[in-house]
C-alpha cells in the first residue's frame, strides 16, 4: 500500500468527487465507503464473481481489484447511474419483467456488465450474451432468467439510446 494518501478526482455517475485515499486502494472500497455508493458489491475480491463489476469508459472492470488511482478523472458508471431521471433502462426493466433475480446480490454487477454489452451489441443472441457474462456468478441460479432479461431488452429501441 501506498505510503500516503492523495487527492483524488473521481468522475462517478456524472458527478465530480474529490477523495483522500491512498492511490492503490481498490475503487470498490472508495465508491462503497466515500461515496455511499452501495450498490457495487463485494463478492470474492478476486475479480472472479463480477458483483463489484463498474464501466470505467464504458467497459466494464472489477472494481475490487482496480486501483482509485489508475481512474482518476475517467468516467466511472455503477448501478446507480444507469436510470436517467429517474426512470430504469429498458435492461432494468427486463430484468424485473423475466424476474432475473432471485436473492439479488450478483445484479447490479450482471446489469452494468449487460448494459457494456448492448452498447457494443445492440441485438446480443443468447449465445452471445452467455459468453459476454461468463465472468459473472449467480450463485442463486438464474442465469437462464438473466439471458432473457438481456435478449428482452435488446429487442427494445431504448438501449440503442444509451441504456
Amino acid at each position: 500500500m501506498a505510503d500516503t494518501t492523495s487527492s483524488i478526482e473521481l468522475l462517478v455517475n456524472g458527478k465530480t468527487h474529490t477523495v483522500d485515499v491512498y492511490p492503490d486502494t481498490p475503487l470498490l472500497w472508495v465508491l462503497r465507503d466515500d461515496l455511499d455508493l452501495t450498490g457495487t458489491k463485494y463478492g470474492c475480491g478476486e475479480g472472479q464473481c463480477g458483483a463489484c463489476t463498474v464501466l470505467i469508459a464504458g467497459v466494464p472492470r472489477r472494481s475490487c481489484q482496480t486501483q482509485v488511482g489508475s481512474v482518476a478523472g475517467k468516467p466511472i458508471t455503477t448501478i446507480e447511474g444507469l436510470a436517467q431521471d429517474g426512470r430504469l433502462t429498458a435492461l432494468q426493466n427486463a430484468f424485473i419483467e423475466k424476474d432475473a433475480m432471485q436473492c439479488a446480490y450478483c445484479t447490479s454487477g450482471f446489469l452494468v456488465t449487460s448494459t457494456a454489452l448492448l452498447r457494443t451489441n445492440p441485438h446480443p443472441s443468447a449465445q452471445e450474451v452467455a459468453q459476454f457474462l461468463q465472468g459473472n456468478i449467480c450463485r442463486c441460479g438464474t442465469h437462464t432468467r438473466i439471458i432473457a432479461a438481456v435478449r428482452r431488452a435488446a429487442e427494445t429501441t431504448e438501449i440503442s439510446k444509451g441504456a
